[in-house]
């Protein structure tokens, strides 16, 4: 008797129910995300959101559902950890993405301003984190004042306007072309606190630019205010140590970097001139944590 082989092919494996994506899965990663917007949002006071952070970190399907959900929004995510929940950032193409422009006019009436708003959150990011060890370092937390931020861009353009004048060059640009000028000699020109008879900040001087700055910091969740020192004293969040360490390496973040003025690490405004440097020529719309325009 003759036997006769069966070609006919083999049933594929059945798939796991485990692996199955349901709807309720992807809700679930929808809401981590969504969690994930809502960055003053902590996960150990949300019990729904630390569970959420737990599978995330221990179901590698839900993991890249998660993720997936996350680009589809035109998100990047920078971490996922029980300090700093899901930290995700705009692309620059999200319906999430901030634009420098945008923030200046709601800022200021005066849409030249949108230089200065993005050398101060600059400034900010630089006395935040000034060494690459401290972005490097998840524990570190950097410390900032309004009136020590003021101070490192006035110590700037005091060293910058110095070597202007050693090497030549015309440190009295046309007014009317202000975005010829250098940042830095654009701040220089704009008083710190206003012309009000008791020296209260104004919307539009160089205090009151670092104080929106930071404001909007501490409502995105990258800052919290700690007391009213020196105009306001600030310290970082791990969401923010991630912004700037996923933004460090801007051409605009590491020229204000090289320039060398360096601020003592606790917020206060005493700083250290550098005895060298190169010239700072930042380009218009750079800032942290926005997009240029």
């Amino acid at each position: 008797m003759t036997e006769h082989a069966d070609r006919s092919e083999p049933e594929p494996a059945a798939t796991p129910a485990s692996t199955a994506v349901t709807p309720a899965d992807a809700a679930d990663a929808a809401r981590l995300v969504a969690f994930g917007l809502q960055p003053k949002l902590q996960p150990a006071r949300d019990q729904e959101y630390a569970d959420l952070l737990r599978r995330y970190r221990e179901d590698p399907p839900f993991a890249r559902l998660a993720d997936a959900v996350a680009t589809g929004l035109g998100l990047v995510v920078l971490e996922v950890s029980p300090r700093a929940g899901m930290a995700v950032t705009a692309a620059e193409d999200s319906v999430f993405a901030v634009r420098m422009g945008d923030y200046a006019r709601r800022a200021s009436a005066d849409g030249g301003d949108r230089f200065l708003h993005g050398l101060a959150h600059l400034a900010v990011a630089a006395m935040a984190f000034p060494r690459p060890e401290d972005l490097a370092d998840d524990g570190y937390i950097g410390r900032v004042t309004v009136n020590g931020v003021d101070a490192f861009v006035r110590q700037a353009c005091h060293r910058l306007e110095e070597r202007a004048a050693e090497q030549g060059e015309n440190t009295d640009p046309a007014t009317g072309a202000p975005g010829l000028e250098a940042a830095w000699r654009i701040w220089s020109r704009r008083s710190a606190t206003g012309a009000t008879k008791d020296a209260r900040r104004l919307a539009g001087s160089t205090t009151g630019i670092v104080a929106k700055a930071v404001s909007f910091l501490t409502d995105s969740g990258f800052l919290q205010r700690t007391g009213d020192d020196n105009g306001g004293t600030y310290r970082t969040t791990a969401r923010y140590q991630l912004q700037v360490r996923d933004m460090a390496g801007s051409a605009a973040m590491a020229e204000l970097l090289d320039l060398g003025v360096v601020p003592v690490t606790d917020g206060t405004p005493t700083l250290l001139p550098p005895e060298d440097g190169d010239a700072l020529d930042l380009v218009a719309d750079a800032g942290l944590p926005f997009h240029s325009a």
